[in-house]
Order: structure tokens, then sequence, then C-alpha cells
């Protein structure tokens, strides 16, 4: 049986997903894995990767495809067919450090041996969500703008969670940086905390996710030392594109989660607004930022 279930959702990145492969195959406990390829609706050139002939037998590959529909589903998918005690959740654009997997996993076993922090109620075993750490690829030719959400938090919040590097972060603020680019979870807490499957645009899931798992008493453990680069070029026009989709889907995820909605009305208020007139990377950004929010709600209101 493997000891970490590697979970990849995918949609028509081959390339860049063969890349990902060759990084799994490179683990210092390869024979320890197994890894679990989910598709993101057909597409004849990715499950064509798994055609190929190949001389490399481990870690063992399951390719696996689902109707077009959005992470979060193929996530899903993917843990009910994972063997292993652990399940490792990394995006098909992560290329981890060969020996990030054994890092997740001795981690785990580090943090069940020794005292678990504060014992809580509402789970009766304080199980652990383990973070790794993800930066640019620099063999991507990083621009401005992708400097600026690594510093700003937009992208990944790194920064506001240096001083907790090999420990837990506070409760208080632990759903903000449940990244599913990088992160493992006993493979029993990804079955009970499934992924909301109702999600029609990007952003936001993993969250909404990592606050049903905080309050269940899980906790975050943040290790840097499980490393990934992020190999995925972004410019100004993209990034900008991909705030107002979080703003739409912000609002969306509000209609069915409550406790988004006090977000809603927070990034809305007159200071931030004023903010978004600023001809700065941060005024752009709140500005497409709001025009996703303000787009939705309109739409909304018209019906």
């Amino acid at each position: 049986m493997p000891s970490l279930s590697v979970v990849i959702p995918t949609y028509r990145r081959p390339n860049i997903l063969r890349l990902c492969l060759k990084c799994l195959e490179a683990q210092t406990i390869a024979d320890e894995l197994e890894v679990i390829v989910v598709s993101d609706g057909p597409d004849p050139q990715t499950a064509a990767l798994f055609k190929e002939p190949t001389p490399h037998t481990l870690p063992p590959i399951t390719y696996l495809e689902v109707p077009k529909s959005q992470q979060g589903v193929a996530r899903n998918f993917g843990v009910r067919h994972a063997h292993a005690p652990f399940a490792l959740f990394i995006g098909d654009d992560m290329l981890l450090e060969r020996s990030a997997c054994e890092i997740h996993l001795r981690t785990h076993e580090k943090i069940r041996n020794e005292k678990s922090p504060k014992p809580n109620s509402r789970f009766p075993i304080p199980e652990t969500a383990v973070l790794g750490f993800v930066t640019w690829d620099p063999v991507v030719e990083i621009t401005p703008v992708m400097r600026w959400l690594e510093r700003s938090g937009w992208q990944f919040g790194y920064p506001k969670i240096a001083k907790y590097a090999h420990a837990f972060l506070p409760e208080k603020m632990q759903e903000h940086f449940t990244y599913t680019s990088n992160i493992s979870v006993p493979t029993e807490v990804a079955r009970r905390f499934r992924f909301r499957e109702d999600m029609t645009l990007y952003g936001w899931e993993d969250i909404e996710w990592g606050m049903r798992m905080k309050r269940a008493g899980i906790r975050l453990y943040y290790e840097p030392d499980a490393k990934a680069l992020h190999h995925h070029h972004m410019t100004l026009e993209q990034s900008l594109a991909r705030m107002e989709t979080l703003g739409q889907s912000l609002v969306l995820l509000a209609e069915k989660v409550p406790d988004f909605r006090k977000q809603v009305s927070a990034v809305r208020r007159l200071a931030l607004r004023a903010r978004a007139l600023l001809p700065t990377m941060s005024g752009k950004h709140q500005r497409a930022f709001l025009g996703g929010i303000s787009q939705t709600l309109r739409k909304k209101y018209k019906k």
C-alpha cells in the first residue's frame, strides 16, 4: 500500500502536466507514492500522455476523467480512488522539489508522534493539514505583476505566515492559507471534508474548504521545506481578468455560504473603492475585483 496519494486535477495542459509528473518520478520516496491525475473534462492530448510507453514504473499513476466542472469535483473524484493514509493536493503546474513528498509525509508522522495542539472537542482526533511552500518558477520569466501577487497575498500570501514556519498557524487565520497547490491531509479527512461541487467559477473553494476544517478542529501546520515551483507565467492582463473572476465567484459563493456575505460587504466599502481609483498595481487589481462583484450583483438584481 502507498504511503501518500498525490491528487492532481488538470485541464488541457499536457505539456505542463508532463513536467509535474517528472518531478514526482524524481521524489525521494517515489516508491511510497501513488499519483492520481484527474482530467476536468475529456482531453485526448492529456489522455495520450498515459498511453505513451515509459521506462519508469514508479510512482504508479492512475488517470481518470470527469465531465467538465471545476477543480473541486476533480479533487473529490481523485480522493475516492486514493489508497494511501495521506493525500497531497497539488496543481498540474506545481513542480515539487525532490524531497517535498517525503517532508509532507514525515511532518504528518512527526506531529502525530508529538504532543498535539490544544485538544478540540469539535473533532474527536485532532488531525492536521500540512501546507507546503510555493513560489514562482524562474524559468517562466517572472513579471512585475507576478512579484506583486506574491507580496500582496492575492496569489499566495506566504510572506504573511513566514513567522509561523515549522509551526501551527493561529486558528483565526488558517483558512486563508489552505492552498490546494501544495497541501496534504489525512485521506480520511479529505473524504469527510469534500470540496464544494456547486462552484461554477474559479476561486474561493479552498478557503471555504479550510473554514469547514477549522470548525471541526483540524489545525494547519506550515512546513516551508516542502517546496514547489509554480510553473505559470502571468501577464498584467491575465492577472486582472483573474481578479474580476474572483469578484464574480465571491458573490456566487456568498449566496450559498453566509460567511462570505461579510466579505462582499467589506470589499464594497468606500475606502476600498477609493483605493481602486489609484493608478497603482494594487488599485488596478482592486478595481478589477470590484468590477467582478458589481457586474455579478447587477445581473442578480435584474433577474
